[in-house]
């Protein structure tokens, strides 16, 4: 669950952001549990593109742990940086790239082409659907996550078909 100083977090990136030309989204656990799941919440992550990334930064710069860099891993790529806002722990990821099975890798992500807003405390929140998270962990190779998404998913699928 959220707690209440990720809650005010998510309120201040919120209030931040409006009405900028910003493209972020919330993604990871605080995502989904804004969007009805029941998990953990450790940190908040927002994904971007490369441009929104360093304005964010830009935006929060008094919070900043690491400067959004790029950054590259064996399964994912990104321009990359991490805040600290009264203790909670904020990642930023631009133009999130994950490696392909032949080595390359896929085309960046379009936050602004996949991002929904739901309402969370009376505010529009982006956030990236369940769906697209359920396979962006799967090509990460994290099954046991995407498993938990797509159950989740199934789940809300056939509640929905009994009403």
């Amino acid at each position: 669950m959220i707690s209440h100083e990720q809650q005010e977090v998510i309120m201040l990136l919120t209030e931040q952001m409006k009405g900028r030309k910003l493209v972020w989204a919330l993604t990871g656990s605080a995502s989904f549990v804004l969007q009805g799941m029941s998990v953990p919440v450790h940190d908040i992550d927002i994904q971007t593109d490369d441009k929104s990334a360093y304005a964010v930064a830009g935006l929060l710069r008094e919070f900043i742990v690491k400067p959004v860099c790029f950054s590259t891993s064996a399964a994912i790529r990104s321009h990359f940086g991490e805040l600290n806002i009264h203790g909670v722990k904020v990642e930023i990821m631009g133009a999130v790239q994950k490696r392909l099975p032949d080595g390359g890798w896929e085309e960046p992500v379009d936050v602004s082409a996949m991002l929904k807003k739901v309402l969370y405390m009376g505010v529009e929140i982006p956030v990236l659907p369940l769906e697209y998270e359920c396979e962006a962990y799967r090509k990460l190779g994290r099954i046991e996550k995407a498993d938990s998404i797509r159950r989740f998913l199934e789940l809300k699928q056939q509640c929905s078909k009994q009403r």
